[in-house]
């Protein structure tokens, strides 16, 4: 394993995919930032953190055995490291909102941006990145569901063992993935998923209408599947809904 210790960069995504354009990443590899000034989350939304604060870092994987149709549970996999990591710190009502962020009750405190490329059938290597809030107190207005470890649990957590814990983690759910612990990865992912089970307001990006709903789970392709009130089942991708600002 492979550590690099920056002080800033735009984006450690960026930084890691232009390293492993320009040189043969064959192990893993972590790019670890204090000031990361222009994060990137899902679907190029930015990712705004405090200098020194938080951990804001990207983990490059070679992999050799997950097909792209099973790109889903990369995402599972990775959601769950932190989930299964931050469940150590007790964070309080703890749960995965989709895609991938990470929530305390209705708070995010963390977000996920995985990245892959593929050869032929099979995805060659993955580019993870991570923006975990720890040690922030203040957060702008626009960020008003943000919070952080720290104001969550009243005191301040130490930065590197808990990155250490989150590489093992996420070392470990890919592992499972590769040996084939698809259903289990799965159950366990939908068990934490926010708001599933409970009937919510969604608001539609395209028609800008709200609904009511109940969220029963993430399709083998990652769209949300929204049980609506006539009993009927719509699948809704990445961008196309959302949960009203309350």
């Amino acid at each position: 394993m492979r550590l690099i210790k920056i002080n800033a960069t735009n984006s450690t995504n960026s930084f890691l995919k232009e390293l492993a354009q320009n040189s043969s990443l064959d192990e893993v590899t972590i790019v670890v930032a204090n000031t990361q000034t222009s994060g990137r989350g899902q679907m190029s939304n930015s990712w705004v953190s405090e200098p020194y604060k938080n951990l804001t870092f990207s983990i490059f994987t070679p992999l050799a055995k997950l097909q792209i149709k099973h790109k889903v549970y990369l995402n599972f996999a990775v959601s769950l490291a932190i989930y299964d990591t931050l469940l150590t710190y007790n964070i309080p009502k703890l749960c995965i909102k989709w895609p991938n962020d990470i929530m305390s009750a209705k708070k995010k405190i963390c977000g996920i941006l995985v990245e892959t490329t593929f050869s032929h059938l099979l995805i060659k290597n993955t580019i993870i990145g991570i923006g975990l809030n720890v040690n922030q107190e203040k957060f702008s207005e626009e960020l008003f569901n943000a919070s952080s470890l720290k104001n969550i649990l009243k005191k301040d957590i130490d930065l590197e063992p808990l990155m250490n814990t989150i590489v093992e983690k996420i070392e470990y759910r890919i592992s499972s993935i590769e040996s084939g612990k698809f259903s289990q990865t799965y159950e366990e992912y939908h068990n934490a998923l926010y708001q599933r089970g409970i009937p919510t307001t969604f608001l539609d990006k395209k028609s800008q209408q709200l609904f009511m709903g109940i969220i029963i789970g993430v399709s083998f392709v990652g769209n949300l599947q929204i049980q609506l009130e006539d009993d009927t089942i719509v699948e809704y991708g990445l961008k196309e809904v959302s949960f009203p600002k309350v």
